[in-house]
């Protein structure tokens, strides 16, 4: 299970949203190339970013800093927020990104989704954001009656890297991961589910690990990181470690 840290970028700076909520803002760094190389060199084998302000805007406003990221680091680079067009996702993939992630345009534009997973498979990822199970759109300003597990399942047939799912009732609050409801979109997708919102701890990491026989292949973590409770490296080396143990103990048990 890749852990994949996150930067989200407000105003060319690194924050943190509580529960997507643009008030509540904690800035953690002015410098997101600086803190992207930091990841890199923790073992990051994978960043994912977030254009806040495009996700509120829907145009770009961060590209300066996402071309600086992508040129500054070896490992492959993600991003979402406030991709609505075919241009749009053009564009940032040749910035250097290795996908992009559709969320709005999901439920909006589901055509579009198809369209750009053919043309660049295994470089389109949807973001499902939901909240009490249903989407939310446009940065999380506004609230669907589409239910996340339904939306996966209408990509599932397509050619996507990924799915993100993010639970806004725990994102950015550190009170761990909801299981049941990662659990319930695992079972509907038929591509590798991403895992977003509520990692405080080590534990919560760990606690993931029961879902990956069912296609959770990674997870993104913020605020832990920044707060200082998870160390990137050691997480990496817990779940190497626990991945052996578990496998270990399945060989023993089928002798």
């Amino acid at each position: 299970m890749e852990i994949i840290p996150a930067i989200d970028l407000l105003d060319g700076a690194c924050v943190r949203l509580h529960q997507g909520d643009y008030e509540q803002v904690t800035r953690f760094s002015e410098d997101p190339v600086a803190q992207a190389r930091s990841w890199q060199q923790q073992g990051a084998s994978r960043l994912h970013l977030v254009d806040l302000d495009g996700a509120k805007r829907g145009e770009p406003v961060n590209d300066e800093a996402v071309r600086a990221i992508t040129a500054a680091l070896d490992i492959p680079v993600q991003l979402g927020g406030g991709v609505r067009s075919l241009q749009r996702a053009q564009e940032l993939l040749a910035c250097g990104l290795d996908r992009v992630i559709l969320g709005t345009v999901a439920i909006e534009q589901p055509d579009l989704v198809r369209e750009l997973a053919a043309t660049f498979p295994n470089r389109i990822v949807v973001g499902i954001d939901a909240n009490n199970g249903r989407v939310a759109t446009r940065g999380w300003l506004e609230q669907s009656d589409v239910l996340a597990t339904d939306l996966a399942c209408l990509f599932s047939a397509d050619n996507l890297a990924a799915i993100i799912t993010t639970d806004i009732a725990t994102d950015g609050t550190l009170a761990g991961p909801n299981l049941q409801a990662l659990r319930e979109m695992a079972e509907v997708s038929h591509v590798p589910v991403i895992a977003s919102g509520g990692i405080g701890c080590m534990a919560d990491l760990l606690s993931l690990l029961a879902l990956e026989p069912l296609g959770v292949s990674g997870v993104i973590v913020g605020r832990a990181l920044y707060d200082g409770r998870v160390d990137l490296a050691e997480a990496i080396r817990a779940i190497g470690e626990q991945r052996l143990q578990d496998v270990t103990s399945q060989l023993l048990d089928m002798a």
